[in-house]
Protein backbone atom coordinates (compact mmCIF):
# COMPACT_ATOMS: atom_id res chain seq x y z
CA UNK A 1 0.00 0.00 0.00
CA UNK A 2 1.41 3.25 -0.81
CA UNK A 3 2.23 5.49 2.20
CA UNK A 4 -0.16 8.61 2.22
CA UNK A 5 1.58 12.00 0.83
CA UNK A 6 0.35 14.04 4.10
CA UNK A 7 2.65 11.39 5.66
CA UNK A 8 4.40 12.05 8.53
CA UNK A 9 1.39 13.51 10.51
CA UNK A 10 2.94 15.80 12.70
CA UNK A 11 2.40 15.45 16.79
CA UNK A 12 -0.75 16.98 18.28
CA UNK A 13 0.31 19.45 20.92
CA UNK A 14 -1.40 21.74 22.61
CA UNK A 15 -0.26 24.20 25.90
CA UNK A 16 -1.71 22.88 29.25
CA UNK A 17 -4.66 23.85 30.42
CA UNK A 18 -3.62 26.21 33.20
CA UNK A 19 -6.09 28.13 35.69
CA UNK A 20 -4.85 31.83 36.70
CA UNK A 21 -4.37 30.94 40.28
CA UNK A 22 -2.70 28.74 41.57
CA UNK A 23 -2.32 27.35 45.00
CA UNK A 24 0.83 26.87 46.88
CA UNK A 25 1.65 22.98 47.94
CA UNK A 26 4.15 20.76 49.53
CA UNK A 27 4.98 17.52 47.19
CA UNK A 28 3.63 14.13 49.23
CA UNK A 29 3.52 10.18 47.73
CA UNK A 30 -0.28 10.26 46.84
CA UNK A 31 -1.02 13.50 47.09
CA UNK A 32 -4.39 15.03 45.17
CA UNK A 33 -3.22 18.51 43.91
CA UNK A 34 -5.22 20.32 41.24
CA UNK A 35 -4.63 24.31 40.21
CA UNK A 36 -1.23 23.97 42.40
CA UNK A 37 2.20 25.95 42.13
CA UNK A 38 5.11 22.90 42.85
CA UNK A 39 8.72 23.97 43.53
CA UNK A 40 10.78 20.99 44.16
CA UNK A 41 13.98 20.62 46.09
CA UNK A 42 16.25 17.80 47.18
CA UNK A 43 14.56 14.36 47.21
CA UNK A 44 10.62 14.46 46.45
CA UNK A 45 8.34 11.41 46.80
CA UNK A 46 5.28 11.98 44.71
CA UNK A 47 5.07 8.49 43.48
CA UNK A 48 1.22 8.00 42.69
CA UNK A 49 0.42 11.28 43.08
CA UNK A 50 -2.61 13.14 41.06
CA UNK A 51 -1.70 16.34 39.75
CA UNK A 52 -4.35 18.67 37.28
CA UNK A 53 -3.21 22.17 36.00
CA UNK A 54 -0.51 22.43 38.44
CA UNK A 55 2.61 24.33 37.26
CA UNK A 56 6.56 22.98 38.62
CA UNK A 57 9.46 24.32 39.09
CA UNK A 58 12.40 21.67 40.72
CA UNK A 59 16.00 22.30 41.92
CA UNK A 60 16.35 18.60 42.89
CA UNK A 61 18.43 15.46 43.58
CA UNK A 62 15.75 13.20 42.41
CA UNK A 63 11.53 13.70 41.78
CA UNK A 64 9.86 10.27 41.97
CA UNK A 65 6.45 10.44 40.07
CA UNK A 66 5.75 6.68 39.85
CA UNK A 67 2.70 5.52 38.79
CA UNK A 68 1.22 9.31 39.46
CA UNK A 69 -1.60 10.85 36.94
CA UNK A 70 -0.53 13.64 35.09
CA UNK A 71 -2.41 16.14 33.40
CA UNK A 72 -2.32 19.57 32.19
CA UNK A 73 1.48 20.14 33.81
CA UNK A 74 3.79 23.18 33.06
CA UNK A 75 7.42 22.41 34.05
CA UNK A 76 9.51 24.98 33.84
CA UNK A 77 13.49 25.24 34.15
CA UNK A 78 14.24 21.99 36.43
CA UNK A 79 17.54 20.63 37.47
CA UNK A 80 17.11 17.19 38.33
CA UNK A 81 19.10 14.61 38.58
CA UNK A 82 17.01 12.22 38.31
CA UNK A 83 13.12 12.08 37.13
CA UNK A 84 11.24 9.17 37.40
CA UNK A 85 7.40 8.64 35.97
CA UNK A 86 7.43 4.98 34.73
CA UNK A 87 4.57 3.83 34.51
CA UNK A 88 2.50 7.27 34.83
CA UNK A 89 -0.16 8.60 32.32
CA UNK A 90 0.13 12.03 30.94
CA UNK A 91 -1.82 13.85 29.10
CA UNK A 92 -1.05 17.78 28.38
CA UNK A 93 2.33 17.97 29.63
CA UNK A 94 5.07 20.31 29.25
CA UNK A 95 8.67 20.56 30.42
CA UNK A 96 10.77 24.15 29.32
CA UNK A 97 14.29 24.53 29.83
CA UNK A 98 16.58 23.28 32.37
CA UNK A 99 18.79 19.93 32.83
CA UNK A 100 17.63 16.56 33.68
CA UNK A 101 19.96 13.88 34.40
CA UNK A 102 17.88 10.87 34.01
CA UNK A 103 14.39 11.00 32.64
CA UNK A 104 12.28 7.84 33.08
CA UNK A 105 9.07 7.17 31.11
CA UNK A 106 9.81 3.53 30.78
CA UNK A 107 5.75 2.30 30.63
CA UNK A 108 4.71 5.43 30.40
CA UNK A 109 0.94 6.13 29.12
CA UNK A 110 1.64 9.66 27.24
CA UNK A 111 -0.88 11.54 25.42
CA UNK A 112 0.16 15.01 24.52
CA UNK A 113 4.12 15.76 25.57
CA UNK A 114 6.53 18.09 24.71
CA UNK A 115 9.83 19.03 25.61
CA UNK A 116 11.49 22.11 24.78
CA UNK A 117 15.15 23.29 25.11
CA UNK A 118 15.43 20.79 27.25
CA UNK A 119 18.99 19.34 27.72
CA UNK A 120 19.17 15.07 29.19
CA UNK A 121 22.15 12.77 29.74
CA UNK A 122 19.59 9.76 28.96
CA UNK A 123 15.85 9.39 28.05
CA UNK A 124 13.99 6.35 28.42
CA UNK A 125 10.88 5.39 26.55
CA UNK A 126 11.37 1.44 26.87
CA UNK A 127 7.82 -0.03 26.87
CA UNK A 128 5.65 2.95 26.96
CA UNK A 129 2.57 3.56 24.44
CA UNK A 130 3.23 7.41 23.46
CA UNK A 131 1.04 9.47 21.11
CA UNK A 132 1.64 13.12 20.03
CA UNK A 133 4.90 13.90 21.09
CA UNK A 134 6.97 16.98 20.24
CA UNK A 135 10.64 18.09 21.05
CA UNK A 136 12.41 20.65 20.58
CA UNK A 137 15.87 22.41 20.49
CA UNK A 138 16.88 19.36 23.03
CA UNK A 139 19.63 18.09 22.98
CA UNK A 140 19.46 14.33 24.26
CA UNK A 141 23.01 12.01 25.49
CA UNK A 142 21.38 9.00 25.17
CA UNK A 143 17.35 7.64 23.81
CA UNK A 144 15.96 4.67 24.59
CA UNK A 145 12.89 3.47 23.27
CA UNK A 146 13.29 -0.55 23.18
CA UNK A 147 9.69 -2.14 22.47
CA UNK A 148 8.36 1.29 22.74
CA UNK A 149 5.23 1.82 20.85
CA UNK A 150 5.12 5.27 19.46
CA UNK A 151 2.48 7.81 17.28
CA UNK A 152 2.74 11.45 16.05
CA UNK A 153 6.18 11.79 16.97
CA UNK A 154 8.39 14.66 16.39
CA UNK A 155 11.87 16.35 16.82
CA UNK A 156 12.91 20.01 16.05
CA UNK A 157 16.64 20.99 16.01
CA UNK A 158 17.88 18.35 18.59
CA UNK A 159 20.52 16.57 18.82
CA UNK A 160 21.47 12.88 20.50
CA UNK A 161 24.63 10.75 20.54
CA UNK A 162 22.47 7.11 20.61
CA UNK A 163 19.35 6.41 19.51
CA UNK A 164 18.31 2.50 20.33
CA UNK A 165 15.14 1.66 18.90
CA UNK A 166 15.20 -1.98 19.55
CA UNK A 167 11.98 -3.84 19.43
CA UNK A 168 10.32 -0.17 18.66
CA UNK A 169 6.68 0.05 16.84
CA UNK A 170 6.34 3.35 14.86
CA UNK A 171 3.26 4.98 13.35
CA UNK A 172 4.49 9.00 11.86
CA UNK A 173 7.54 9.44 13.96
CA UNK A 174 9.39 12.19 12.06
CA UNK A 175 13.31 11.99 12.63
CA UNK A 176 14.80 14.78 10.89
CA UNK A 177 15.08 16.58 13.09
CA UNK A 178 17.07 14.86 15.16
CA UNK A 179 21.13 14.62 14.22
CA UNK A 180 22.01 11.62 15.84
CA UNK A 181 25.53 10.08 15.77
CA UNK A 182 24.12 6.43 15.81
CA UNK A 183 20.94 4.36 15.69
CA UNK A 184 21.38 1.28 17.38
CA UNK A 185 18.82 -1.13 15.59
CA UNK A 186 17.87 -0.33 11.84
CA UNK A 187 15.71 -3.32 11.48
CA UNK A 188 13.27 -1.04 13.83
CA UNK A 189 12.73 1.99 11.79
CA UNK A 190 9.63 0.72 9.87
CA UNK A 191 7.26 3.65 10.58
CA UNK A 192 9.70 6.21 10.99
CA UNK A 193 10.82 9.46 8.54
CA UNK A 194 14.50 9.94 7.85
CA UNK A 195 16.16 12.37 5.66
CA UNK A 196 18.34 11.32 2.67
CA UNK A 197 21.38 11.95 4.32
CA UNK A 198 20.59 10.21 7.50
CA UNK A 199 19.91 7.21 5.44
CA UNK A 200 23.19 7.64 3.67
CA UNK A 201 24.94 7.30 7.07
CA UNK A 202 22.90 4.17 8.16
CA UNK A 203 23.47 2.46 4.81
CA UNK A 204 26.60 0.62 6.26
CA UNK A 205 24.22 -0.34 9.20
CA UNK A 206 21.55 -1.33 7.13
CA UNK A 207 23.44 -3.53 4.56
CA UNK A 208 24.87 -5.42 7.77
CA UNK A 209 21.74 -5.97 8.74
CA UNK A 210 20.70 -7.83 5.14
CA UNK A 211 23.94 -9.74 5.45
CA UNK A 212 25.18 -7.19 2.01
CA UNK A 213 28.84 -6.83 2.01
CA UNK A 214 29.71 -2.97 0.39
CA UNK A 215 33.45 -2.72 -1.22
CA UNK A 216 34.21 -0.49 -3.65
Amino acid sequence: MARNSDSPVAPRVSIPDIPPHLTAAEPSRSADLLAARLELVGTVDLAYASLEQCVISAAADRIDLTGATILDVDVTEIRAASVSMRDASIRRMRITGGRIGTLDLSGTRISELELRDVRIDYLSLAGAKGTDILIVESTIKALDMPQAQLTRVGFVNCRSDEVDTQGMRAANVDFRGLEADAFMDTNSLRGTTLTTFQIQQLAPTIAAGLGIQIKD
